[in-house]
């Protein structure tokens, strides 16, 4: 096997189990959905930990996989070792098989060993396995598979050998398997004082869940044991290439091979930690933003800071002056895509997101390292704090980058002064904030953020997720448990739902454990990013640090998403036809509607909402993918994007394009609500109202997909019972004035005026019928050679009607000219209006004139913004309409 590649090797060890009846199970996301209390997943088991406890079942019982893994933050970090040791990464991959009440301790001592003497080749001489020391099963089959002797299976008293998930549930001893790579290594073998070495190297880990952890005191059997093992691929990956050192494989060679040439530098052993550094942050960095994990100064996109500006502090170390992470990707891609396909379909956001970390590094890199040196040649062992801080504060160095700067120079930082300076920038801030509403209840907040930090939102890339109870309130006052029939507010760690920003409403939902319900009403945002669940508990009870299960309505976030992404369609679209004065002055994104306020002085034509619409619709038809990337605010303005009004912008802004206008986007605007993946998930799309709601602000209201296709059926259903009810009210009136001519009582000047105001009704109503019939009443507008035209042919209308007719088309058109045919019992009308700027270009006077004489009239009259005549011939309208566009 020594020839093989880490991908052949991956795919030896997954066929191996699934050859032994093993389904293979993809890779569980590196943010872990179902376990709040970790960062991120650090080994295979996290996504089947509810399995292990029996809260979810499966439909197998066996299961291998490649697990993506990272380990740099919260309680698992290793990343101050990555680049000083052979073996340490921030992301590495967990191969391993389970068992879920199936096989036990001897099947799963024979697979292994069965894999790795066989289709590995190790050789068996060099192998050796330690037990827990009270594990006389484990050993003994040790002994019988094998055929150890007994000083090659080391019994081990400690932790090391005894997995537990937590202070209670499933726990169970372990067996580990170690290779011994020679003594021309330092270190003796596990349980010695000279473990640590690295001549002997443990390489699988074997755990065998057979207990539950009652309380401290109490251990009982689990009715099924299970087993749960864990192989780092990068490690067995050296062993089978015949080297300890997992940077020496020729995936890692592959890598620091392309950052040589592009730094233009060979790797000696001056410079070799650096190699090391940038191709494991390169392969942290880029999984995690493939996740949708951003740079930012919190949470798990702090973390990603930290390894993204460690690795390119380490290409700067080699001389590079350029983005090296941005170019080394291509490399990445090609070894690892055919396994995990996210680094194609997330390759331009991973793209831009590490040039565009890295540029702006590079900048605050040199001139925190020119300060960092003034300084440094003024000290003798400590840096002042108040130094520490300006880099943090100024130039974007985390406090751990320059004690990791430092210490290759033996040297320290005062702590002490660097965390008092940073307590004066968070009371500092907290004057600053503009809160709103009573002031009491806004002191909550600042206690409540100053003591909790920032909610992690999830939202971005999951519609659930568990996550921990950090803060509970009740009548605007923490508490530490909630109970049934209570109305209160729910903060934990992290979060899939939205809280309302930027026009787009708080997402709804349920929260959950066990017998305890709470349903979400509505999530706030307070003091920028701590998220705030508002609602009831329907059942049970929760007290502060249990762990919840957080479900948003899928429903109603996808139907939000998509007014969203609709919203940001008919900005640009209303820019495009009325000019680009419009900027939006705010905005309501709920999911039954979209509503939006932008300036602009007089209301909109048809014609123009028909464009705006035409617009909108071809970007949703043509179903392109929509593209998230991360910038600065001046740098993603720069680049065309809209800043929204009402939003607050921080260091990194989320900036969403979409729709292919010619090869570019459509739509590009700063943005942090969620919105749809593709344009074709936002459906048909009609603008359904227009208003004034301020001098110079006009507001439209607007439907989609499903409740669009609802709302013209309900339109049309009206429409045809208005029409309904105004026949039988023509026919009621028409009774009443007969019924009125045979009535000789009644005074004959009041039967006049009864019969005059009866008869005025009757054709109002007649009008109105006529006007509501499709077939009657056809309208179509069009434009030629700049001018739009419309053209109504109106079927049983007195021709008195005409005026009122083409007033209309002109109020609707904006600019343009109107021609309106009538025709009943054997005469015709024609009215021809030409708006006031057109005057000067076109007569209605002739256009009518012309019309007349084809339609058998005598001429007709007016002025040149309206006139009117008359005809009998109804089958020439067409011919008429035909002869005035052709002078146009």
């Amino acid at each position: 096997m020594a020839d093989k590649s880490l991908n052949e090797i991956r795919s030896t060890f997954l066929k191996y189990f699934e050859k032994n009846d093993h389904k293979i199970v993809e890779s569980s996301n590196l943010v872990p959905n179902n376990d709040p209390t970790l960062m991120f997943a650090n080994s295979g088991m996290v996504q089947f930990k509810n399995v292990f406890t029996g809260l979810e079942k499966r439909d197998y019982q066996r299961a291998t996989t490649s697990q993506k893994c990272v380990r740099a933050g919260g309680k698992h970090n290793d990343l101050e070792n990555v680049g000083y040791t052979p073996r340490h990464h921030t992301f590495f991959e967990m191969l391993g098989n389970f068992s879920f009440g199936d096989y036990f301790k001897e099947k799963a001592i024979y697979y292994a060993w069965d894999l790795i003497t066989k289709d590995f080749g190790l050789d068996k001489n060099r192998l050796y396995v330690t037990v827990f020391h009270e594990d006389d099963e484990a050993f003994n089959f040790w002994r019988k598979i094998a055929g150890f002797s007994d000083d090659r299976i080391i019994r081990i008293s400690t932790s090391d050998n005894f997995w537990s998930m937590g202070e209670t549930g499933p726990c169970g001893p372990c067996s580990e398997i170690f290779y011994d790579h020679g003594d021309h290594l330092k270190g003796g073998l596990p349980g010695s004082k000279d473990e640590d070495g690295d001549r002997f190297i443990e390489i699988w880990n074997l755990v065998f869940m057979q207990y539950e952890q009652v309380s401290k005191d109490k251990r009982i059997n689990l009715p099924k044991p299970s087993v749960d093992t864990g192989m780092g691929l990068e490690r067995i990956a050296a062993l089978l290439q015949s080297t300890h050192d997992n940077y020496e494989t020729d995936h890692f060679q592959k890598l620091i091979l392309s950052t040589s040439e592009i730094v233009k530098k060979k790797p000696d052993q001056n410079n070799l930690s650096s190699f090391r550094v940038i191709a494991d942050h390169l392969r942290a960095s880029s999984f995690l933003i493939a996740e949708g994990v951003l740079p930012s100064n919190e949470g798990r996109g702090y973390v990603l800071r930290r390894i993204m500006r460690r690795g390119m502090r380490h290409s700067h170390l080699l001389g590079s002056k350029n983005p090296v992470f941005y170019n080394l990707f291509e490399t990445l891609k090609n070894e690892m895509s055919g396994n995990y396909p996210e680094l194609n379909r997330a390759e331009s956001l991973i793209k831009e997101t590490l040039k565009m970390e890295e540029e702006k590094f590079l900048i605050l890199l040199d001139r925190g390292i020119k300060i960092l040196n003034d300084e440094i040649s003024k000290i003798d062992k400590v840096l002042p704090g108040d130094v520490a801080f300006k880099l943090y504060d100024t130039y974007g160095f985390p406090l751990d980058l320059t004690e990791d700067i430092l210490r290759n120079k033996s040297l320290s930082i005062d702590t002490k002064k660097f965390q008092s300076l940073m307590q004066e920038s968070r009371e500092l801030a907290k004057k600053n904030w503009k809160g709103s509403g009573d002031a009491a209840v806004e002191d909550i907040w600042f206690g409540i953020k100053d003591k909790l930090g920032a909610t992690e939102f999830l939202g971005y890339e999951t519609n659930q997720a568990e996550g921990v109870i950090l803060s509970l309130l009740k009548n605007n006052k923490e508490v530490k448990d909630l109970k049934s029939n209570d109305e209160g507010m729910i903060i934990t760690n992290q979060t899939p739902f939205y809280g309302e920003s930027g026009g787009q409403v708080g997402d709804t939902g349920e929260i959950i454990s066990g017998d305890f319900r709470f349903e979400v009403t509505d999530v706030q945002k307070k003091l920028g990013d701590l998220f705030v669940h508002y609602g009831k508990v329907i059942s049970g009870s929760i007290k502060l640090n249990d762990s919840v299960e957080m479900k948003i309505n899928e429903t109603r976030r996808n139907d939000t998403r998509a007014y969203h992404s609709a919203t940001h369609l008919l900005h640009e679209s209303l820019r495009r036809v009325l000019g680009t004065h419009v900027t939006q002055k705010g905005s309501l994104v709920e999911p039954s509607r979209l509503r939006f306020d932008f300036s602009h002085m007089k209301p909109i034509s048809e014609d123009e909402i028909n464009k705006i619409e035409k617009f909108v619709n071809l970007m949703v038809s043509k179903k392109t993918d929509v593209k998230t990337r991360l910038m600065t605010p001046d740098e993603a303005v720069e680049n065309g994007a809209l800043a929204l009004f009402g939003e607050k912008y921080g260091e990194e802004v989320r900036v969403l394009s979409m729709g292919d206008d010619d090869g570019k986007y459509f739509s590009t605007e700063l943005c942090g609500g969620t919105h749809v993946k593709n344009t074709g998930e936002i459906g048909q799309f009609k603008i359904t109202s227009q208003s004034s709601i301020a001098a110079g602000i006009r507001r439209v209201e607007a439907l989609r997909d499903k409740q669009l296709e609802d709302f013209l059926k309900n339109k049309e259903k009206l429409l045809n019972q208005s029409s309904e009810k105004n026949e039988e009210l023509i026919k009621d009136l028409t009774k009443q004035i007969i019924g009125l001519g045979g009535k000789p009582n009644i005074d004959q000047s009041d039967q006049k005026l009864l019969i005059k105001n009866l008869t005025k009704q009757l054709e109002t109503l007649s009008v109105k019928v006529i006007l509501n019939d499709k077939t009657k009443n056809q309208i179509k507008d069009e434009e030629i050679k700049g001018t739009k035209i419309r053209f109504q042919k109106v079927d049983g209308l007195p021709t008195k009607e005409l005026r009122k007719l083409v007033d209309d088309g002109k109020k609707q058109l904006g600019e343009g000219i109107v021609v309106v045919f009538a025709f009943k019992d054997d005469k015709v009308g024609v009215a021809v209006g030409v708006t006031n700027k057109l005057t000067d270009k076109f007569d209605a006077v002739k256009f009518v004139k012309l019309s007349s004489e084809i339609i058998g009239g005598q001429g007709g009259g007016g002025r040149k913004d309206f006139a009117q005549a008359g005809g009998q011939d109804s089958n020439k309208i067409n011919e008429a309409f035909e002869k005035i566009k052709s002078l146009i």
